[in-house]
């Protein structure tokens, strides 16, 4: 009887423990980079639902497009704690490759696919002296090069097209969606191709955080001396940073190129950086999903504070001084905070 009584006594103890484990064993099978891929894929196709016209697919397509060069920010910044103030070169030189290549009959595919690998070994040859700075000096250094790179793309008119910009012809989402018989808007069709990128490249950043390379990156992040002692290489762990954010940011600028079908060198523009850094930190500069909240907001809100006019950049201002006076950590961690701290 007393045997009984114990084992009714801890029945619903076993029975949670049990479930818990069954969680865990689902959480391990799944695993985090899929589990991430799957909520993107789920909240493209929830956008896809609700969307009425093709204006709001276009937005929705620079929001993803966004997601993903911020995604880049993300490693480099929420990771190793390293900021570049030059990124958007990087999303220039996937733009300009993509589109100067067809002009030389270079399939726009083949295009991209050289862009992003100059602005990886771009990134790769400037990576180890740059990041021997810290601070300040590391953000002065990376704005010089964002502004190099700005020049060229600006002062070049013969091969970019100058100030004006040039014309970017090739590769139509709508083509890859024909193939498999779906007949959709131009709109649509580079809405769904930029948000399968942007959840392919969330899921990579977030296997690279739980894998031993990330650790590594996160304990530069904490100290560089500390990871020293523990045998980490911290320069070419930082280096290897500095180019997997430059490849998300080209292969974002190689997207943009195609959907607009237009590119001017404002993408490379110093504003264009302040920008991709001040999205990551509002949305919470180590979460990808910070990455996607920070471009929802700095892409989709001002074009609904348009009915305040003049006052819309004041508006947008007060709101993010606000936001980042309230939520320090940006918005994602905040929210998490506040749901465990309800939990408990």
């Amino acid at each position: 009887m007393a045997g009984q009584g114990t084992t009714a006594a801890t029945a619903p103890v076993e029975t949670a423990r049990r479930a818990h484990a069954g969680d865990g064993k689902a959480r391990a099978l799944i695993g985090p980079g899929l589990r991430t891929f799957l909520i993107f894929a789920v909240l493209v196709a929830l956008g896809a639902l609700i969307f009425p016209s093709s204006y709001f697919y276009r937005v929705g397509t620079l929001v993803w497009i966004n997601t993903l060069a911020v995604t880049g920010i993300v490693v480099l910044l929420g990771y190793v704690g390293l900021v570049s103030l030059g990124h958007a070169g990087f999303f220039a030189i996937g733009a300009y490759a993509t589109a100067i290549g067809p002009n030389y009959g270079i399939p726009s595919p083949l295009a991209m696919a050289g862009g992003v690998a100059l602005a990886g070994l771009l990134a790769l040859v400037v990576g180890r002296p740059i990041l021997r700075l810290s601070g300040y000096y590391l953000a002065i250094a990376t704005l010089g090069l964002g502004m190099l790179i700005w020049m060229v793309l600006s002062k070049e008119a013969w091969l970019t097209g100058g100030p004006d910009g040039m014309t970017v012809s090739g590769m139509n989402a709508r083509n890859l969606f024909k193939l498999v018989g779906l007949k959709l808007k131009s709109a649509e069709a580079w809405y769904w191709v930029a948000g399968f990128v942007a959840a392919i490249g969330a899921a990579i950043a977030v296997n690279l955080a739980n894998s031993p390379s990330g650790r590594a990156l996160r304990a530069i992040h904490d100290s560089d001396v500390a990871a020293r002692s523990l045998g980490i290489d911290v320069a070419r762990a930082k280096s290897r940073a500095f180019v997997i954010s430059a490849i998300y940011a080209a292969v974002a600028g190689a997207l943009l190129a195609l959907a607009n079908g237009y590119i001017t060198p404002e993408t490379g523009g110093f504003m264009h950086s302040v920008e991709m850094v001040t999205m990551a930190v509002l949305g919470g500069a180590a979460s990808v999903f910070g990455a996607l909240v920070g471009a929802l907001i700095l892409t989709a809100l001002p074009q609904l504070l348009t009915v305040f006019a003049d006052y819309e950049h004041m508006v947008l201002g007060a709101i993010m001084v606000v936001t980042m006076i309230a939520m320090r950590r940006g918005l994602v961690p905040f929210i998490a905070d506040l749901w465990n701290r309800r939990k408990s």
